[in-house]
């Protein structure tokens, strides 16, 4: 039940129908009686600008969460960044602050990290191969070297954007071993794929399958992907003795971040 005294948090982005959020987080204020509620908001690019503006009014708004396509677009924006948001250039969270003020942060990686912890990985040492240089891809690269990575294969069609990705994580993360191919999936501990291949029915897979082949068992494979929970991808490593972890898995791990920076969860939520 949403009353007069209820505190709100908003998750933006358009399309939002499918976002995972609102579920997870009403059900954990309804389940520790919190009189807290996330809204879903559609909203439209033009409009990004004033909403942002509005959100510094808006006194019982505690933060807003931040998902595709405007985790870019509103960093510059806010008043302040964390040094991981300001080295990604990104924000998937805001803080409402008492007086108005407005900070953000980027905590895909974090969650991510948080997900692939309860399936034993830890990055200190590994060797990583992330498909996909966009937003989400970045923040899991950046969270893998703050965590010690030794070496990091990162792919994607779009070239330019991996040269940028690399110059941030070179210039965060000197030591990082970066590189832009492989020949082969053995050597890897961790192979994510960051991009929307996988989603919906298309049956595609963002790697050739003569690579997957190549896989060994105690390798983990991850999809950013929420739908289908287990994707193509997924279903492949499966059958090739991996284990796996899901889009819905990371949605799910990073929610206690989320709502610890926004200041309505404990980060174990």
């Amino acid at each position: 039940m949403v009353r007069g005294s209820t505190q709100l948090v908003a998750i933006l982005g358009t399309p939002i129908a499918q976002v995972k959020s609102p579920d997870n987080f009403n059900r954990w204020f309804a389940d520790n009686d919190r009189d807290i509620a996330m809204l879903p908001i559609d909203l439209g690019a033009a409009a990004l600008p004033a909403f942002v503006d509005t959100l510094r009014a808006w006194q019982n708004l505690r933060g807003c969460v931040v998902t595709v396509p405007y985790k870019q677009a509103v960093a510059p924006l806010l008043d302040a960044l964390t040094e991981r948001a300001a080295a990604l250039g990104m924000a998937n969270v805001i803080r409402r602050e008492a007086d108005g003020r407005l900070v953000g942060d980027h905590l895909d990686g974090i969650g991510f990290l948080k997900a692939a912890a309860a399936h034993g990985f830890q990055p200190q040492g590994k060797r990583a191969l992330v498909v996909g240089a966009g937003g989400v891809g970045a923040a899991i690269a950046y969270a893998l070297a703050e965590q010690g990575l030794a070496e990091l294969v990162l792919v994607d069609v779009r070239t330019t954007q991996v040269e940028a990705l690399k110059k941030v994580l070179l210039n965060a993360f000197p030591t990082l071993a970066i590189q832009s191919a492989y020949s082969e999936l053995g050597s890897f501990d961790l192979v994510v794929n960051a991009t929307p291949v996988g989603m919906g029915d298309t049956g595609h897979l963002p790697l050739p399958d003569t690579a997957l082949a190549s896989l060994r068992p105690s390798t983990l494979v991850a999809d950013v992907v929420t739908s289908p929970p287990v994707t193509p991808l997924l279903a492949k490593a499966r059958d090739l003795g991996c284990r796996i972890q899901t889009g819905p898995e990371m949605a799910r791990a990073q929610m206690g971040n989320l709502g610890a920076f926004m200041g309505v969860t404990p980060e174990d939520a």
